[in-house]
């Protein structure tokens, strides 16, 4: 069998070349990162959890016309996705004051926010992917303000998609961050959501208890975090509802 060419390796996920042009295959590994990458451990699990939920999440999108480069899982750990170009930053959307806006602003953690707060920060680790403004982006020509309102349309789209799904399950979706990337059909340029979307990359709460359920839980040592991401994957109905612990998670196709 040919061994598959690596393209990119991030540090939650492996990026190899797809079987057809246009595509790629993502793999998520079960490696979890915190404060930059300076607090590493391996989550068995972990990786398996990400790709069904991710999954999950960007069917669930699909659904309702939040265009995204899910294709399809091929496995436990991996998923066929479009080649895109990625916008170099993070779009990320709050609803509740938590982690470096609770010490920005100087507010509680778990403050309701008067409305959706979208805010965007340069991917790049050696920096320390900092907090950039519109006028940042459009100067230095990461993206125009066409892609700018694009992109914010798109954020408050999977928003509002994803507060209403985790609410259903008794889930406070406190804030989450996306990429998004630029597709071509001949000249004309589109925008997608890529990456992923998992309690990775998201802040999720217990509405009755307040447990954390996301990665909070390795950043701040609050329990095992497979069995964080299990609960929320039952929640959704990703695992069968009788399991509570997954080291290795038995998924619902």
């Amino acid at each position: 069998m040919a061994r598959r060419k690596k393209i990119y390796e991030g540090k939650a996920k492996i990026m190899y070349e797809g079987p057809e042009p246009g595509t790629l295959v993502q793999y998520f590994k079960d490696d979890a990162t915190a404060f930059n990458a300076e607090k590493r451990a391996t989550i068995e699990g972990k990786g398996v959890l990400n790709n069904r939920l991710s999954e999950f999440f960007m069917k669930g999108l699909t659904q309702i016309g939040v265009p995204n480069h899910f294709i399809k899982r091929i496995n436990m750990r991996e998923q066929l996705i479009r080649s895109v170009e990625i916008i170099p930053l993070e779009v990320i959307v709050r609803n509740f004051a938590a982690g470096s806006l609770s010490t920005r602003m100087g507010l509680a953690e778990g403050t309701a926010l008067p409305r959706p707060i979208v805010e965007f920060c340069l991917k790049d680790d050696k920096l320390g992917d900092p907090l950039v403004s519109e006028e940042h982006i459009t100067a230095f020509g990461w993206a125009t303000q066409q892609d700018l309102d694009d992109m914010v349309s798109l954020a408050l789209r999977v928003n509002d998609f994803m507060s209403g799904l985790m609410l259903a399950v008794g889930i406070k979706l406190v804030d989450f961050k996306i990429e998004i990337g630029r597709i071509w059909d001949n000249d004309f340029q589109r925008l997608i959501v890529a990456d992923e979307i998992s309690p990775d990359s998201c802040r999720l709460w217990d509405i009755e208890t307040g447990q954390k359920l996301d990665k909070d839980v390795f950043r701040r040592d609050l329990g095992n975090l497979t069995d964080a991401y299990t609960e929320v994957a039952r929640r959704l109905g990703v695992l069968p509802s009788n399991v509570t612990h997954a080291t290795k998670p038995t998924l619902i196709n």
